[in-house]
């Protein structure tokens, strides 16, 4: 049985939300604050964690922030919600390290599809080490190891990492890059890949993903 964590600091959302996922089978706990969150957390465990953006004690930014420095939710689920009209809130949490959002009023039907599709996507992952000499990627348990040492990744610079080691020296474009790792229903901007490579160089402190101008991304070690 999956878990998820609710946050939000408006009960009847966490009422309504709770009992959808509940009806689909997920075990749900909740949090009415962004402090509570981290501690629910901790001590649950969520396949799935689902943060209201604008929340007391501590914003589903912030709390989004925390959480990927442990090494436990490296791999969690996060989708976003929010009421804000602008775009630089939801483009903000993406590169933070959520995997979707969702903009409020919710509508129970179309959040159950975004959890629905996201545990359906992670579950196509290939599980599998992609070996390239001294750069050893394991797909299964989502971590990266350089040089024998252990490199640190957010979910989605490791799936963008994993993605275009896949198929070293095959230009991905921009848009295959963010239909495969964002998706469809998610709107970002060039950015937003230009931000994720940057840390992924800096981490691994190697060139080892090269701009093709105009075009996409490719990668030679």
């Amino acid at each position: 049985m999956k878990k998820v964590l609710i946050a939000d600091d408006e009960q009847d959302i966490l009422d309504i939300l709770k009992f959808n996922l509940e009806a689909e089978g997920y075990m749900v706990e909740t949090a009415n604050n962004g402090v509570v969150a981290i501690e629910k957390a901790k001590s649950f465990l969520p396949d799935l964690i689902i943060l209201d953006v604008m929340m007391p004690g501590k914003t589903g930014i912030e709390v989004c922030g925390v959480l990927r420095m442990l090494p436990a939710f490296k791999s969690t689920l996060i989708i976003f919600l929010t009421a804000m009209s602008d775009d630089t809130a939801e483009v903000k949490g993406l590169e933070i390290g959520a995997d979707d959002y969702l903009k409020k009023p919710i509508r129970p039907k179309v959040l159950m599809s975004k959890v629905n599709s996201l545990f359906r996507r992670v579950s196509k992952e290939i599980d599998h080490n992609i070996n390239l000499g001294e750069l050893i990627i394991n797909r299964e348990n989502f971590s990266v190891r350089y040089k024998n040492e252990d490199i640190s990744l957010a979910r989605k610079e490791f799936e963008l990492l994993s993605l275009l080691a896949s198929k070293p020296s095959k230009v991905f474009l921009r848009n295959e890059i963010l239909n495969q790792i964002w998706g469809t229903e998610v709107i970002v901007g060039d950015r937003t890949i230009d931000v994720h490579i940057r840390k992924i160089r800096q981490k691994l402190n190697l060139d080892c993903i090269k701009t093709v101008k105009g075009v996409g991304y490719k990668f030679e070690l």
